[in-house]
């Protein structure tokens, strides 16, 4: 009996511990969630006192800044491969779409070879990241690599 009750005090710890140590990082997740929102918010005013292309390229920075903090808060809660790659993604598309907005206040041929070029850097972006996430298997295919020597064969009498 006396065992029981030390194994369940034992086993009521832990559990204690780690619902203490889950509240903890909810709390700290909650409180940087605030603060990104209480950045954006406060970029999104300072936008207000501009005008025409400068407002929207602005606001475009600013959701940008947003998306990249959420996604890097992501990947400090949960560490992996995935989460490294949706903030290299995500601060690609946010430069792409402030390269775009800086486009507009541009005419004609300029505002074409603007667009192009901020195509063209997001698509180098996102093959980069591709490129860096990819397999390693993967990478030792086209290296120039030879097969595998066998054992030569027993000389012919």
């Amino acid at each position: 009996m006396k065992i029981q009750l030390i194994s369940m005090a034992v086993a009521l710890a832990f559990a204690a511990g780690a619902q203490a140590q889950d509240t903890s990082k909810r709390q700290v997740k909650n409180a940087d969630q605030d603060r990104i929102e209480a950045e954006y918010k406060a970029a999104k005013e300072r936008c207000d006192t501009m005008q025409g292309n400068a407002k929207d390229v602005c606001q475009k920075e600013a959701k940008g800044k947003e998306k990249v903090a959420k996604a890097e808060l992501d990947a400090k809660m949960k560490p992996s491969a995935a989460n490294q790659r949706k903030v290299r993604e995500a601060r690609a598309d946010a430069e792409y779409d402030v390269a775009k907005e800086r486009c507009e206040d541009q005419k004609g041929n300029d505002k074409d070879v603007c667009e192009k070029d901020a195509k063209a850097k997001h698509e180098r972006a996102r093959a980069d990241i591709k490129r860096a996430d990819a397999k390693p298997a993967d990478r030792g295919a086209g290296t120039g690599a030879t097969a595998p020597r066998t054992a030569p064969s027993a000389p012919a009498k």
